[in-house]
């Protein structure tokens, strides 16, 4: 007869690491578009290291919990952070001059439009886990709104001052979410309220 002894691996909720990385480079991109600040060229590590890096972190943290939502959407805005970065890279001539030259920004307007698609998909699923990430996911909505129609160059100045006022608050939110996501478990009570699921698909 053999014993058996069964180990249980414990990991701590991810989303706090990945709601600040999604805020830090939020409010730093956001800064640019609104005129505060000009050029990429120091929003690109923001980019690369907390809004790419840090969600993957949490991507792959959710996966150990079993959630798949938060996988899902932690990993795909890590690959748009790194793919933007990477668009960036490109426009400044890092990978040539020739490369450089034949950017078409509407290929981006339909990058933008598929993430604005599984952004809608999320949206709906944040319905069903609290309202301040369901706040967030709607503004991100509206974040790729004004990316891909102004990519398309349908109402540019409106849709960029849309994608630009969107972006500012994703970070306000998201840094309220981080807080709330940090201080409630650290504290072990409510301390920062996220509010309730709107209960409406869940059985």
């Amino acid at each position: 007869m053999t014993n058996e002894t069964k180990v249980k691996v414990v990991t701590a909720d991810p989303s706090a690491l990945g709601l600040f990385g999604l805020a830090l480079i939020t409010f730093v991109a956001s800064s640019q578009k609104l005129g505060l600040t000009s050029g990429v060229s120091y929003v690109l590590p923001w980019a690369i290291f907390l809004g790419a890096t840090a969600q993957l972190i949490a991507c792959i943290n959710d996966f150990k919990h079993d959630n798949t939502f938060g996988a899902t959407a932690f990993g795909a805005y890590a690959m748009f952070w790194y793919a933007v970065g990477f668009t960036w890279l490109i426009k400044a001539g890092v990978f040539g001059a020739e490369l450089a030259a034949t950017v078409d920004v509407k290929q981006l307007g339909f990058a933008y439009l598929g993430f604005l698609i599984f952004s809608v998909i999320m949206t709906i699923g944040a319905m069903e886990t609290h309202k301040v990430l369901f706040t967030i996911f709607v503004l991100i909505d509206f974040l790729f709104i004004g990316l891909s129609l102004s990519s398309f160059g349908i109402m540019e100045h409106a849709m960029h001052s849309l994608a630009a006022y969107s972006e500012m608050a994703i970070a306000l939110v998201g840094f309220y979410g981080c807080g709330a996501a940090v201080l409630n478990t650290h504290f072990g009570r409510v301390f920062l309220p996220v509010g309730k699921p709107f209960g409406i698909f869940k059985k």
